[in-house]
């Protein structure tokens, strides 16, 4: 037997090894990422039922066509702080889609952008209840500043 003729089968070992090597993670890349969380078109309003601009946020929702599902609590803090919602970056209520929280009266086009661009973020704000803003009576007095708020720490995401 020649030493070419011996290698032939550690050689074909490695061949299917290397194979295996390939092949595996093209099959189970699509199954790992199908069952992480993907975002859809539903979302979680949390809100005080005595906060009667959160209802309208809602309403706000719905005709953008977004799926809503209404929790209302006498206490929404606690929540908040569930979610890592800084303090400063806070507003009446707190929504939850896929793995985000989106704080406040925040315009659909922010939260499509974050759907979108699924950024390493625990979730979006726009603190305080701004006039003019989805849900809030008044004009529009100055451009909204959302923020992209991870592990506590915020930086700007958009303004609108």
């Amino acid at each position: 037997m020649t030493e070419s003729s011996q290698n032939q089968p550690k050689n074909r070992k490695k061949y299917w090894l290397a194979i295996f090597a390939i092949a595996i993670p093209l099959v189970m890349t699509p199954l790992i990422l199908s069952n992480h969380e993907t975002p859809s078109n539903e979302i979680t309003v949390y809100l005080s039922p005595a906060c009667m601009c959160c209802f309208v946020y809602v309403d706000y929702l719905k005709g953008r066509g977004f799926e809503v599902e209404v929790v209302q609590m006498e206490n929404v803090t606690s929540l908040k702080s569930q979610y890592g919602v800084p303090p400063s970056m806070r507003s009446c209520h707190t929504s939850v889609i896929g793995r985000y929280f989106i704080e406040g009266h925040v315009p659909v086009e922010a939260i499509k952008k974050l759907l979108d661009e699924r950024p390493d973020a625990d979730g979006i704000a726009l603190p305080g209840m701004p006039s003019g803003s989805p849900g809030m009576p008044g004009g529009k007095k100055e451009l909204f500043v959302i923020y992209a708020v991870k592990d506590g720490e915020f930086r700007t995401f958009m303004t609108m």
